[in-house]
């Protein structure tokens, strides 16, 4: 692009902003602002979703592509299984990218507020947090699906993926006691990047924007 072409901006305020550029360098771009308004494009479902930290760029994929289909606030977890290692340093340029990743993700589908990526936690510190939102984990063996849930509130939903290896009997039993509705996805074992974009799509679908 050159001086005077127009472009859409948007800061993460759910406003989009039409603009002129007045002059580019390497580093930077200058413009003027032409416009202001309000352009909501979110889910009226709010999740909040809850991954266990995958390999390589697992990670990466499922950040990007739950962004795409609305979520609005991801936590990376720990869990007993998770074969992911990283220390503080490492970790925290990991959640600076993946809120790159959110960020990119919204210039690509068109979002105008952007997904928190929250610090990594514990799984049981999660699981804990006090929310009001539906909690639901999914299990290859639970009685109800997400199409059987009653309706849900304006706290939206807590949603929690595993690891590549699953949770450990104890994590079952940890969710449990605070809450989580087992729900079941299909008769078949999704991998964890599958299992987070059928889970997310399925309540967009049922109780969100999708379809």
């Amino acid at each position: 692009m050159q001086p005077g072409d127009q472009l859409e901006l948007f800061d993460g305020s759910n406003h989009i902003y039409q603009a002129v550029i007045n002059a580019i360098t390497k580093k930077s771009v200058d413009v003027d602002i032409l416009s202001r308004q309000l352009d909501d494009r979110e889910s009226p479902l709010a999740i909040h979703l809850g991954q266990v930290i995958s390999r390589g760029e697992r990670m990466e994929f499922t950040i990007q592509k739950s962004v795409e289909l609305g979520v609005n606030v991801i936590t990376p977890l720990w869990s007993e299984r998770c074969g992911v290692k990283l220390d503080g340093e490492r970790m925290e340029k990991k959640i600076q990218q993946w809120q790159k990743i959110a960020i990119a993700a919204c210039e690509q589908c068109g979002r105008n507020t952007i997904p928190e990526i929250r610090p990594l936690m514990k799984l049981q510190q999660w699981c804990a947090e006090p929310d009001d939102a539906l909690k639901l984990n999914l299990h290859p063996r639970a009685s109800y699906s997400i199409r059987t849930l009653p309706a849900i509130s304006k706290a939206g939903v807590r949603l929690l993926i595993g690891s590549e290896g699953g949770l450990s009997p104890q994590e079952i039993a940890q969710t449990e006691e605070h809450g989580f509705v087992e729900v079941l996805l299909g008769k078949r074992v999704l991998r964890t990047e599958t299992a987070a974009m059928a889970a997310i799509t399925a309540l967009q679908v049922c109780f969100g924007d999708l379809g």
